[in-house]
């Protein structure tokens, strides 16, 4: 009876003791001191524990409050408030003091989930038999990923006629019961490279058309006639490189000269082929016409330190080249990667006009930045050099043989363009593992074998058997244990849908930011309107490596009533309402543009309801909106 008032009187002043709005389950969850009776393993006991909870502010070379758990000898050293351990006893151990909570104000982990009662009590057990250490397990920051160029071994000499992309998945098939590799038929394949090359549909007859039976002489010498076309080529990738190199029209800084365009100097790179290798080296170490990318955006008003023109320099360059995201370590320690704010800060400094003082948190550390390279490993810099020689030597670095991380982020990049999803993900965090590290490898070697020749790579990547597999739906396809068994199914950028509606309509843009070459003037070349912004043309301010695919309701509502559209559409029934073909022939040419086939019966049955006979401006009108708002316009299969 005794015991049980005793109990009850510690439930009482536990649930008096406990913070306003605690839940019983958080009173409940309080750490005991009872050590795990057994012999304690590391690396099944003690790792998980150490990994979960502490390594974010004390290990991967962060020592918050001095302390550092890299390896045991880093544990033993302690930090600021003395030896963290006592070997041996677990009494006397501020480290178990801290995780049990026996100072209210200061609990370990500061941040996350409370150690359980158990987790304690392993600690305990662990330091007592002696702090045992595995040999091999630290917790220092890990090698780099992707970094230095590998071949694989296995693969056999290049063979005349064999897809490097095929030779290398043969296996993965294999390994993970794919089956047999299918090509999908010359429509929907023409249709899918007119849209990743120039951006257009395919014509509704002439050098677009394929009869080739799958036939990869004939699917190639199509890939090769529209990369062969340099306006058009440079006028779809324009987009692409736009959002990743923040360039725009119109927008934040543009008004004031805080912010400078390169349209002119990419346009030309894109239509001429720049290697990669050159083109990456004239925007890191950039003339007059490329300068516009390293020095960012002159934010007006009160800017933190984190977004200084240097500082954005240094973010932008290791995102768009590197696969590497740098924002959170240009405001303190990354806890969500390895990278640390003297690592921002270095980058920066190579940009810095003089002395660069590092800030943690917008609070000035007294310490000044030495310009350095972020992967030192590849290539060091001097940190007394002038501005000028440290942007070469960065250049210099950067399209080193020795830098293999460039042309894997590329090939990255290129292969999420054209299979809806990268052979790293997140595709800027190349950090991240492979699904097939020979083939990541594999192409981007291949890439600096061939000059950094990118039309070569995008040639093997559209004339190879994967390319030209059946499309997946991304529903179909978990992010966790992903095998590859197709492209998955795309949907237009906001360009592409708004150059196809051009198309069929013959309603293009009256005027261009810079000169159209003589063609039609696509939307690459003006800046963003109502539709194109609904479609998710980002504003630009930030880099972009990839769009959403989700549709949002703002996207409907646009695509439904928005005005943009509805004038672009009733012009176009003007248009076709004024030409000489009768209702059926308007008809099937219609859906021959978008679709790149005749109507079925019904359909034409139903658009000759529509259209009118004759055809009246507003049911042609309405017959290009029903043709666009279906998925088979709207989607890349």
């Amino acid at each position: 009876m005794n015991e049980a008032r005793i109990l009850l009187a510690v439930s009482f002043w536990v649930a008096l003791a406990a913070p306003a709005g605690a839940s019983p389950s958080a009173v409940e969850a309080q750490p005991s001191s009872a050590p795990a009776a057994r012999q304690i393993v590391f690396a099944k006991d003690i790792k998980p524990i150490l990994e979960a909870s502490c390594i974010q502010c004390h290990g991967r070379e962060r020592n918050k409050g001095g302390l550092r758990i890299d390896t045991r000898e880093t544990l033993l050293l302690g930090g600021e408030s003395g030896p963290a351990v006592a070997v041996g006893k677990s009494d006397e151990s501020i480290l178990i003091k801290l995780v049990a909570g026996e100072d209210p104000d200061r609990v370990m982990p500061q941040k996350g989930a409370r150690l359980t009662q158990e987790q304690v009590g392993l600690l305990r057990e662990w330091i007592d038999q002696g702090l045992i250490w595995d040999k091999g397990i630290n917790f220092t920051r890990p090698e780099p990923r992707n970094l230095k160029p590998r071949t694989p071994a296995w693969l056999p000499p290049a063979e005349a006629g064999v897809n490097l992309i095929d030779q290398v998945l043969k296996p993965y098939f294999d390994r993970n019961g794919v089956g047999s590799v299918r090509t999908v038929e010359d429509r929907l394949y023409a249709r899918r490279v007119y849209l990743d090359v120039v951006g257009l549909l395919p014509p509704a007859d002439g050098p677009g058309t394929l009869a080739s039976d799958g036939d990869p002489n004939l699917r190639g010498q199509l890939v090769r006639r529209l990369l062969a076309d340099q306006q058009g080529f440079a006028e779809h990738w324009l987009s692409f490189w736009n959002d990743l190199l923040r360039n725009d029209y119109r927008g934040t800084g543009y008004i004031d000269g805080g912010r400078k365009p390169i349209t002119a100097w990419l346009y030309g790179a894109l239509s001429t082929n720049l290697a990669y290798d050159r083109f990456v080296s004239r925007l890191i170490n950039p003339g007059p016409e490329t300068e516009g990318f390293t020095k960012g955006i002159v934010w007006r008003g009160v800017v933190n330190a984190s977004q200084s023109p240097s500082m954005q320099a240094a973010q932008n360059i290791a995102q768009v080249f590197l696969g590497v995201n740098l924002k959170c370590a240009s405001c303190h320690d990354s806890f969500i990667n390895d990278w640390k704010l003297s690592d921002a800060y270095g980058l920066a400094g190579v940009y810095s006009d003089g002395p660069l003082e590092m800030f943690r948190c917008d609070k000035p550390t007294g310490q000044t930045a030495q310009p350095r390279f972020i992967y030192p490993e590849i290539g060091e810099m001097s940190p007394g050099a002038e501005k000028s020689a440290r942007l070469a030597r960065l250049a210099q670095i950067m399209t080193s043989s020795k830098n293999g991380r460039l042309s894997r982020t590329i090939v990255n990049r290129l292969w999420a363009r054209f299979f809806g999803r990268g052979l790293v993900e997140p595709l800027d965090d190349m950090e991240q593992p492979a699904w097939n590290a020979d083939l990541l490898d594999a192409l981007a070697e291949d890439l600096v074998a061939h000059q950094y020749d990118l039309k070569h790579t995008i040639e093997l990547m559209l004339t190879s058997q994967a390319y030209q597999m059946p499309s997946v739906s991304p529903r179909e396809t978990p992010i966790k244990d992903y095998i590859f068994q197709g492209p998955l199914v795309r949907r237009m950028s906001a360009e592409q849908f708004r150059d196809a509606v051009g198309q069929i309509t013959g309603v293009w843009f009256a005027k261009a930011e810079f000169p159209t070459g003589g063609r039609e003037i696509r939307c690459c070349r003006v800046a963003a309107d109502p539709l194109t912004q609904a479609l998710g043309r980002p504003p630009r301010e930030q880099v972009v490596t990839s769009r959403a695919e989700t549709a949002t309701t703002l996207q409907a509502l646009e695509l439904s009533n928005g005005a943009t559209l509805g004038s672009l559409l009733q012009r176009g029934g003007w248009r076709l309402a004024e030409l000489p073909p009768a209702a059926p022939d308007l008809i099937d040419r219609v859906f021959d543009t978008s679709l790149g086939r005749q109507p079925t019966r019904e359909e034409k049955e139903a658009a000759l309801g529509v259209v009118g006979r004759p055809v009246q401006p507003e049911g042609a009108a309405d017959l290009l909106w029903a043709v666009t708002m279906l998925p088979e316009f709207q989607l890349i299969y």
